[in-house]
């Protein structure tokens, strides 16, 4: 079985990007990003409504990374120390089957740079070469082509759509899964 272990807390770097631990002092920008309709438009969830929401947010994603059971990593650019862009994570462990689901979320004025995909490649790489995963998942909404042209470029493949399996607002919406494996 997965047996992984996040402490220390991995830092990465890339040209770009410092991929970091969530810290309280990020509360505020998480507030931001999780209020923010067009971030949350394909996420299937609320939107934070309140700073305690973007606290408890910070407090569940550090019990999961004491208790090894996924890592979120802080998007960072290194031109801007210190101030919170976005966040990744592999959030979902199935520990049994070496496999975890990823998932991130990034602020409007940053997309279209190419930002996420060169965070998703390294902790793509991160979760099979440091965790040992055997394959990797993604849950989207089918109509967010952003996150499929993401996920693709990134090696991964569309296995399967589920239709209206995922209640939301009061109607059923769609759910497509992509994945990747360590030896693809």
């Amino acid at each position: 079985m997965l047996e992984p272990n996040f402490d220390p807390f991995p830092e990465i770097q890339t040209q770009r990007l410092l991929l970091r631990r969530l810290k309280k002092s990020d509360a505020e920008e998480i507030f931001n990003l999780r209020s923010d309709e067009r971030v949350m438009r394909y996420i299937g969830k609320d939107p934070a409504a309140s700073l305690s929401d973007a606290v408890q947010f910070i407090v569940n994603s550090n019990e999961s990374l004491i208790t090894n059971n996924g890592i979120l990593w802080a998007i960072e650019l290194k031109e801007l120390p210190g101030k919170l862009i976005g966040f990744i994570a592999h959030w979902r462990l199935i520990k049994e089957h070496y496999r975890a689901e990823v998932g991130y979320m990034l602020r409007p004025d940053y997309w279209r740079k190419g930002i996420m995909k060169e965070a998703l490649a390294v902790v793509v790489d991160y979760g099979f070469n440091e965790m040992k995963l055997h394959s990797i998942e993604a849950h989207i909404n089918p109509g967010n082509k952003a996150s499929a042209s993401l996920l693709e470029s990134n090696g991964f493949v569309r296995e399967a759509y589920f239709k209206e399996d995922f209640f939301y607002k009061g109607k059923f919406e769609d759910t497509a899964i992509y994945s990747k494996l360590a030896h693809s």
